[in-house]
């Protein structure tokens, strides 16, 4: 089932410069990175040991965002969108949750047009950001 939900692609770059592309993508797509959170940071930082490297992008198209809150508020504790990169196996993998599957969980079937567009946005910039 989790797999169903999620996008993932690999590459052969490593987490940083996965990182430095997915910026670029990002803003090459007309969204913005909202917030990057630096997991292995935050988790040393409250004492927890944690080796593995993963920076869980936060990302979102101002526009999207606007006409999905105008239909249900709700869909608020879902955004911004979220794209991890993180090493796995020896291979840098990015990784999003479907929108499409996300929003199915509101009820709300006008959004399905603008879920579809966002992760059509969001499977681009994963794609750009892992080639080349």
């Amino acid at each position: 089932m989790i797999e169903k939900m999620l996008i993932k692609i690999s590459t052969g770059k490593t987490v940083s410069e996965t990182a430095t592309a997915l910026q670029a993508a990002v803003l090459a797509n007309q969204f913005g990175v909202m917030q990057v959170h630096n997991l292995k940071e935050t988790m040393v930082k409250k004492g927890v040991e944690f080796d593995r490297e993963c920076l869980i992008f936060e990302v979102c198209q101002p526009q999207q965002a606007k006409k999905v809150l105008d239909q249900n508020m709700s869909v608020s504790t879902a955004l911004p969108c979220r794209i991890s990169v993180y090493e796995e196996s020896g291979k840098t993998v990015l990784a999003s949750l479907r929108p499409t599957i996300l929003f199915e969980n509101f009820h709300s079937p006008q959004l399905e047009g603008v879920a579809k567009e966002v992760e059509n946005s969001i499977v681009k910039i994963m794609s750009e950001a892992a080639s080349g």
